[in-house]
This record gives structure tokens, sequence and C-alpha cells, in this order.
């Protein structure tokens, strides 16, 4: 919560300043960002319905596949999920929160969010397209590896 009063009093103060010293490109800047806004509001609502949606169908079952008890199985099998997704990292993080809060590890919860946001199996075919397919499948296998060794040392740390 204080978070997120430091973050809209620092917008606050900054559009104060703006708007005084330029009050025009300050009002455009405000629409821009308004009309952005409208562009992105349903995207990003739809994907927040569907892991609301997802949540609530399988919220129960997250401590059933991702807890500790599960090993090696859950810990690769949220690897994979993460790598499979292609949400932001702003939605990301309160999901990998709520795993946390369901008895998920936290080995589980760090491989989930590496994976969700070093590798691209959604957007592979781009990378293939524009980085090759020799480069855009190395990444992505050296990416999953690193992120299964930063998650296995983050079970281990914490």
């Amino acid at each position: 919560m204080k978070t997120v009063i430091l973050i809209n009093g620092l917008v606050i103060i900054s559009l104060i300043i703006s708007f005084s010293k330029d009050k025009m490109k300050t009002k455009k800047s405000i629409m821009i960002a308004l009309k952005t806004l409208g562009k992105i509001a349903p995207s990003i609502l739809s994907v927040i319905m569907l892991i609301g949606i997802m949540y609530g169908l399988f919220a129960d079952k997250i401590a059933l596949f991702f807890g500790q008890e599960n090993g090696v199985i859950g810990f690769v099998s949220i690897a994979l999920f993460g790598s499979v997704l292609h949400i932001p990292a702003l939605l990301a993080f309160p999901l990998a929160g709520s795993f946390l809060q369901e008895g998920a590890s936290i080995s589980s919860v760090t491989a989930f969010i590496t994976t969700l946001t070093m590798i691209g199996i959604v957007t592979l075919p781009l990378e293939i397209k524009t980085m090759g397919k020799k480069f855009a499948i190395y990444r992505n296998l050296i990416s999953f590896a690193i992120a299964l060794i930063i998650a296995a040392l983050m079970g281990v740390i914490l």
C-alpha cells in the first residue's frame, strides 16, 4: 500500500511540475496516455479475467501440482507453464504471489516467474523469423536451463 501511495504521489508531483512548465504539452501527453490506455485496457482486462477464472477454478489444486511435496515434477511443470504463458509481468507477480499463498514452493514460483520472463514459446515463430531458427531455439533452451538453475538456487537460499 505504501508503494502505491509513493508511486501515485510521484506521478502527481511530476504532473504538477510538467503542467507548470508547459500546459499544452502536458495536456497533449495526458490525451495520448488516455488514448493508449483505451487501446490496451481490453487486453489487460481480459488477461486479468482469465487469470481470475484460472485461479478460481484451480486455486485448491495449485499446491497439489506445484507444491513442495511434488518435488521435481512440480518444479518442472510450473516452469513449462511459465514458458508457455504470455502475460505481462505486471500481472504475473500477483499470480505468483497467489501461488505462494496456496502452497507452491519458493523454487517453483521462481521457476514460473523466470521462465515467464525469459522464454517465449508463444513468440517463438516471430523470434525465429527475426533472429533465425538456430539462435531462437538455442536461446530458449539455454534460458530454460538458466531459469531452472536460478529457481533451484532461490529454493536453497530462501
